[in-house]
């Protein structure tokens, strides 16, 4: 696929990156052909995320950290890492032996979590990851491998959901990156944007027209303004919560993700909706640039994944920001750790909480929430700042 010109700024694939994304194109192509000339473009971004070998998740290119196209709070920081295991060290004390962590992206936050709780007298029985890239599986199991050697006895690889779990369910940045419908109202009717190709150009680009019956559906509630107005329906994000919810027994999940309550979600003033890629640090809004090479996210609805995992059976147990949950998990308490006069320590650790807890970073825009099954004890990380009511 061409790049186009308002993104001919940005660092070129390698032949052989290139030589990847023209065959997912190829394959995005047949596929709309298949269709009858367009596809949904929840159908688009899950192939280009997930397509088996080329997905941008599945084809093995390098995506975290410096050398990829994003950072995630995990790789920021160890700090992360630690709050998060005291939030379970807590719930291990209620019972709670087990953790499965959904997408573990490097491998960072699970090999950081078990040492933490390591300290913390309170390992959990089995630390289970589910991963389907083949690739990534492998990087994680490094990962862990390199920093927590003594502790990769403790880990289990899936290849699919337990049909029942007990334990912890966490999920740090999965959620945006699901598959979402993109909604557009016009002169009060609600129409959907779907995928077409341009074959002499050589190029993916929208096409509207009216919304599918179940999103249609799902846009009833939502009350969005009657015209001009842009958004997204992730429709994927909401079946997720649902299924985690159902498989616990009992159990917590605990989503970090960035994103908003539905009313700030669907703000009449956001009128342009969520929709981002990122490619080699960079932000732009074109998903059909870089197929299979960047990332496609959308913000989090989380008072739709609140509602979809009380259908499974789970309650709302906190909704907080990322600082209020960091602080609460006592992440001032572990830089105190590092004597302030040991600069060279010390001034690093300053550094990277001040991107967690930030408001101009990742301080406000991240939210972590609580979905509860079978579990009554008032959560650490949600003890100041709860702001469930938003929901």
């Amino acid at each position: 696929m061409n790049i186009p010109p308002h993104l001919a700024h940005l660092p070129a694939p390698s032949p052989e990156a290139q030589a990847l994304s023209d065959e997912l194109s190829a394959l995005i192509a047949r596929e709309i052909d298949a269709a009858g000339g367009w596809i949904s473009f929840a159908r688009y971004m899950e192939l280009a995320l997930y397509a088996p070998g080329l997905g941008y998740y599945s084809a093995g290119s390098r995506k975290l950290g410096e050398a990829g196209d994003f950072v995630t709070a995990p790789e920021l920081s160890p700090l992360f890492a630690r709050c998060i295991a005291r939030q379970l060290a807590q719930l291990h004390g209620e019972g709670l032996r087990n953790v499965l962590e959904i997408g573990a992206g490097s491998g960072a936050l699970a090999a950081d979590v078990l040492l933490e709780m390591q300290t913390l007298n309170c390992l959990p029985e089995a630390y289970c990851i589910l991963e389907l890239s083949a690739d990534l599986r492998e990087r994680q199991r490094e990962c862990i491998t390199r920093l927590a050697p003594a502790l990769v006895g403790r880990m289990q690889w899936l290849d699919a959901l337990p049909a029942q779990f007990e334990g912890v369910v966490l999920a740090n940045e999965v959620l945006d990156a699901t598959p979402a419908h993109v909604v557009t109202t016009r002169g009060g009717k609600l129409l959907e944007s779907f995928v077409k190709r341009d074959a002499a150009e050589n190029t993916f680009h929208w096409f509207e027209t009216s919304a599918s019956d179940v999103v249609r559906h799902a846009a009833e509630a939502l009350q969005l303004p009657a015209n001009g107005y842009q958004s997204e329906i992730n429709l994927t994000a909401r079946a997720l919560a649902t299924s985690f919810a159902r498989l616990l027994t009992r159990g917590v999940l605990l989503f970090i993700d960035y994103g908003f309550p539905a009313h700030e979600f669907y703000h009449p003033q956001r009128t342009r909706g969520t929709l981002m890629c990122h490619y080699r640090h960079h932000a732009h809004d074109d998903p059909f640039a870089f197929v299979g090479l960047q990332d496609i996210t959308t913000h989090v609805d989380f008072s739709a994944v609140a509602a979809a995992a009380r259908e499974g059976g789970a309650t709302l147990a906190g909704y907080a920001s990322q600082a209020n949950f960091l602080i609460n998990c006592g992440i001032t308490e572990l830089l105190a750790q590092t004597p302030a006069s040991d600069a060279r320590a010390y001034a690093p650790l300053v550094a990277q909480a001040q991107k967690l807890l930030s408001p101009a970073e990742m301080g406000e825009l991240f939210k972590v929430i609580a979905l509860a099954k079978n579990v009554d004890a008032p959560l650490l990380g949600f003890a100041r700042g709860d702001k469930s009511h938003t929901l």
